[in-house]
């Protein structure tokens, strides 16, 4: 059977991806976290940086975590046995490259460096390499972005609605990119290439907030709240993740063209499901 180390499994993609995965692969799981409860996997606790661990030879690499950190990894390991790499990236590379904030603009430049870095290992050692970049992740109730505001609302029974927010948002579920994992792993068309990957429905972002009400059991009040209002407790708020970009984003439209993955490997993500923000 292929070997494949899933790297970042305890996260909300790996939540999908290991039970799907298990046949027929013989899969190793790793994580920075100790892994607890039961797995059909075996499970290696370390860390991507750790340059000293020995790492198992395998065929079949898969990273849903930091994609600058699995680069690095790809560079150290021994170049006998690796056939293939499938990575997330996200789509911050392209969205934030012209943030008004230094970190945003440094994190968009790393991604795409790791990005550029993968690509280029991959096609001097004869490694397949394909890279997800999707849009704004959700599902196990494990993402940042989503299940805090979720989260929110479920402990004060009322929801922030920030007014005129009509950028597009494409939330794409977590068992949709597990799933994108597995069409693409032993499909020469997806060899060497970057996929965008958004979900089945695009939404007003204000839109997208009101839908998720259906997260949290009982009644959830919604807060219209000026975009003026918000500015001025982001100038305000020390320490805030409010900032000028991220305000300025809630007018634009953060969507990926699923074309290519539709073409090349069937890609069909389903449209949101709140009720999935929170589930573990």
């Amino acid at each position: 059977m292929p070997t494949v180390l899933v790297f970042g499994a305890s996260g909300q993609v790996g939540h999908f991806l290991l039970p799907r995965l298990s046949s027929p692969y013989h899969v190793t799981s790793v994580s920075r976290m100790p892994h607890t409860g039961d797995s059909e996997t075996g499970w290696i606790c370390a860390d991507l940086n750790d340059a000293g661990c020995v790492w198992p030879k395998t065929e079949i690499a898969i990273s849903l975590g930091p994609l600058d950190a699995f680069a690095d990894w790809l560079e150290r390991y021994p170049e006998s046995t690796l056939q293939r790499a499938i990575a997330l990236s996200s789509m911050s590379a392209i969205s934030k490259q012209d943030s008004n904030e230094a970190g945003e603009r440094a994190l968009a430049q790393r991604l795409c460096e790791a990005e550029t870095r993968i690509q280029r290992i991959g096609a001097s050692r004869a490694i397949a390499c394909t890279l997800f970049r999707p849009t704004l992740i959700y599902g196990a109730g494990r993402d940042r972005s989503l299940t805090p505001i979720a989260r929110f609302a479920q402990r004060w029974r009322m929801l922030p609605i920030p007014l005129g927010a009509d950028g597009l948002r494409q939330p794409v579920h977590a068992a949709d990119l597990a799933q994108a994992c597995l069409a693409v792993l032993e499909n020469p068309l997806t060899y060497g290439k970057t996929y965008a990957l958004g979900g089945g429905e695009r939404l007003r972002f204000d839109h997208m907030l009101l839908r998720l009400r259906e997260a949290v059991p009982g009644y959830v009040q919604p807060l219209p709240v000026p975009l003026g209002v918000l500015r001025l407790l982001a100038s305000c708020w020390r320490g805030s993740k409010l900032n000028a970009s991220t305000l300025k984003r809630l007018r634009d439209p953060l969507v990926a063209d699923n074309t290519d993955a539709a073409r090349d490997f069937g890609y069909a993500p389903d449209t949101f499901r709140p009720r999935d923000v929170l589930a573990a």
